[in-house]
């Protein structure tokens, strides 16, 4: 017997991915509805539903049934609209993919999204792939050894390398057609534990990203990238990846507590224009040893 009755969730075989049909996001959803939304979502960090034709007013009203707005910074957002960033690439365009690296939205930030939401209002009819990787199951896999030795520790977070003056689009080139803010702002630094214990279901993931994570505290440089490249590497192995395929009118949704993604390419010459949101969560908090 199904635990849902309001919706149909059917898991990919990855576990932590799930496609959800039979409800019509244009329209409020009941509070029986919002309920089973939350405890799919509590169940598989990453939810995808086909065939949803939305407007950016509608997607802000999706999001907040997972909670109220994140603060998003360095991209405008979509004139008339607060809180929606159009993940805009033009035909024509040369500079670098947005969100082309492995990372967790705004990691950077003293309470980063809980939750990020993304339409595709125009897909490309090749390419343009969103891939996720499972950092519950990446951290579960470790040895306890590992596991222990990383507990305590801290890593150092900074939107430096994306978005500072000497960042990634501070070097970007006259095609780009989003608004991307460049500031000094970006150079400043965060401390989140390397292990976070998600406040939902309990599991222990790992939180670094190739993008924001800059070191680990108390460590030099050396032994710093040492480690973090081997999380890394382990955290992006096959096993633990996802490649989400785009349909038009899809809406994504995905928990950045415990999950990586970037966003492929493949799609030049070609638009492809996405509606994105992200939902407030909370400090980190670190996960301790049993």
């Amino acid at each position: 017997m199904s635990d849902y009755n309001c919706l149909t969730v059917v898991p990919e075989p990855q576990g932590f991915v799930a496609a959800v049909s039979g409800v019509d996001l244009r329209a409020p959803l009941s509070a029986a509805a919002q309920r089973e939304l939350l405890q799919a979502w509590s169940r598989h960090a990453v939810l995808y539903f086909p065939g949803q034709t939305l407007e950016p007013a509608m997607l802000e009203q999706i999001s907040t049934y997972l909670g109220p707005f994140g603060h998003d910074p360095y991209v405008k957002p979509k004139v008339g609209y607060e809180h929606v960033i159009e993940v805009r690439r033009e035909a024509r365009e040369t500079a670098p993919i947005f969100g082309g690296m492995w990372h967790s939205d705004w990691s950077f930030q003293a309470t980063p999204p809980s939750a990020t939401l993304l339409y595709g209002d125009i897909v490309p009819p090749r390419g343009g792939d969103t891939v996720f990787a499972d950092a519950c199951r990446a951290f579960e896999a470790l040895s306890p050894t590992m596991q222990n030795l990383l507990m305590p520790l801290n890593a150092v977070h900074s939107a430096a390398p994306a978005y500072g003056p000497k960042g990634l689009f501070a070097r970007d080139d006259a095609t780009r057609s989003m608004q991307i803010i460049v500031s000094p702002e970006a150079d400043k630094t965060e401390l989140h534990p390397i292990v976070r214990r998600h406040p939902l279901s309990g599991r222990a993931s790992l939180y670094i990203n190739h993008v924001y994570t800059l070191g680990i505290e108390g460590m030099r440089a050396d032994e710093s990238q040492a480690l973090l490249e081997f999380l890394f590497r382990h955290m992006t192995r096959n096993e633990f990846v996802y490649r989400h395929r785009w349909q038009p009118h899809m809406l994504l949704l995905w928990d950045n507590r415990c999950v990586l993604h970037y966003a492929d390419g493949g799609y030049d010459g070609h638009r492809r224009l996405m509606y994105r949101t992200t939902v407030a969560g909370e400090r980190p908090r670190a996960a301790r040893a049993a």
